[in-house]
């Protein structure tokens, strides 16, 4: 694994297509994205004031009541940097709407889930690891030493219900 120059955060007309599927959610049709991607609610650090954005979901089938997704554009990102300040928020996926809790994954963790994406998804996961600033070979131990160098976040399902309007 090679650490190269990773992506600038998205601007401009790229930053509104990839907040586009918002709306979707928003009209009630972020089911048709499936559990994919999950659609996060959270306070800004400083306003206070409800943010979203949308994630992909690395993984939410061995989480122990979760989902785990990666801050693909580092610990200054945003969404991340809210989490930190009030990790309870609440998540849209599929049909499914949930309050949870942010867990912030160690390391090792994060390794484990990176090479377990690898093996998943063996044609996206190098483009992904490549938009991170990573170039990998591919190998499981490749996608282990990225993920060392990256940061997870498990939301983990707090099982109160969730009220309010859906926006």
């Amino acid at each position: 694994m090679r650490i190269t120059e990773p992506a600038a955060p998205p601007t401009g007309l790229r930053r509104r297509f990839l907040r586009a599927p918002i709306h979707l959610y928003r009209i009630g049709l972020g089911r048709v994205l499936g559990r994919r991607f999950l659609l996060l609610h959270h306070v800004g650090r400083r306003s206070g004031l409800p943010r979203q954005t949308v994630l992909e979901v690395v993984n939410h089938e061995d989480t122990s009541g979760g989902f785990v997704v990666a801050v693909g554009f580092g610990k200054q990102t945003d969404w991340y940097r809210n989490l930190r300040a009030h990790p309870a928020a609440r998540i849209e996926s599929g049909r499914e709407r949930v309050a949870v809790a942010a867990e912030f994954l160690d390391p090792e963790e994060a390794a484990e889930f990176m090479a377990r994406y690898g093996r998943r998804h063996p044609k996206v996961a190098p483009r992904l690891c490549a938009a991170m600033g990573f170039d990998v070979d591919g190998s499981e131990a490749d996608y282990r030493a990225a993920g060392r160098h990256l940061r997870f976040v498990r939301l983990r399902r707090t099982y109160r219900p969730v009220s309010g309007p859906r926006r």
